[in-house]
């Protein structure tokens, strides 16, 4: 079960990060809010902030992701 990392799947990843957090007894409330916030700020930097092509990528209104930004205190990037 000694898998290189670069071979896991995305659940392997996510379930092997999941279970250390569930060890740690970090609260689900601020996994989410913080998994949230990674997530949004990672596609921001890939899309140098335009939020019209972030929320295509993501799935969600513009709108949203805007409010998502506030409410989560993400900073815009320039």
């Amino acid at each position: 079960m000694s898998k290189k990392y670069e071979e896991l799947t995305i659940h392997q990843k996510l379930e092997s990060l999941i279970s250390d957090m569930v060890d740690k007894e970090i609260h689900l409330k601020e996994a989410l809010i913080e998994f949230e916030k990674i997530y949004i700020e990672t596609a921001s930097g890939k899309y140098n902030g335009n939020k019209s092509k972030m929320s295509q990528a993501l799935g969600i209104h513009r709108n949203t992701l805007h409010n998502r930004f506030k409410a989560l205190k993400i900073k815009q990037k320039k």
